[in-house]
């Protein structure tokens, strides 16, 4: 049996490298987590940012990925900048993560705040999410960045109407 430990060991291993990665949606946590690993990885020039296909409909709540969604393609239609003009992630254009600490504040049953704290270009930086329960795992709803002292809501952001788009009934001149 000891001559089989290492293989089964090895074999799992092997397993766990083929199946795909899921969101750990069982804690608020999980998907904040997961959000700032792939952001971790758009920094160092590899991938789509989290707030884009295919991340954004694994982290988010069904409505927040819409509104995401939407301002892509107003962008795609417009060629201009959508309603948001920096990460929401890093809060700022551009940045770094260094020391990053999630510390989960339970709101009300199905609802929690994750507060994101790390250092960006040497400065503290912090993001709060807003979580929900969806589809029987914890979603990102919103995210709430801090600019010039005063809360900005994200989802408040991709909620303002656009001067074009095929969604506002009205084409635009590219």
């Amino acid at each position: 049996m000891s001559r089989r430990s290492p293989f089964l060991g090895f074999a799992g291993l092997v397993a766990l490298a083929v199946v795909p990665a899921h969101a750990d949606d069982s804690t608020p946590r999980g998907p904040v987590a997961e959000g700032y690993a792939v952001t971790i990885k758009t920094l160092a020039g590899r991938g789509q940012p989290a707030w884009r296909s295919p991340h954004r409909d694994r982290l988010m709540s069904r409505s927040l990925a819409e509104l995401f969604a939407r301002d892509d393609l107003y962008q795609k239609e417009s060629g201009d900048m959508g309603n948001i003009g920096a990460d929401p992630f890093l809060n700022g254009q551009d940045g770094e993560i260094k020391k990053l600490s999630l510390d989960t504040i339970p709101v009300a049953a199905g609802k929690a705040t994750v507060a994101a704290s790390f250092r960006s270009l040497g400065r503290p930086v912090t993001v709060h999410f807003q979580m929900i329960r969806e589809n029987g795992g914890w979603r990102i709803d919103d995210i709430v960045d801090q600019i010039d002292g005063k809360a900005y809501s994200i989802r408040e952001g991709l909620s303002q109407p656009y001067d074009c788009g095929s969604f506002m009934g009205k084409p635009c001149k590219r």
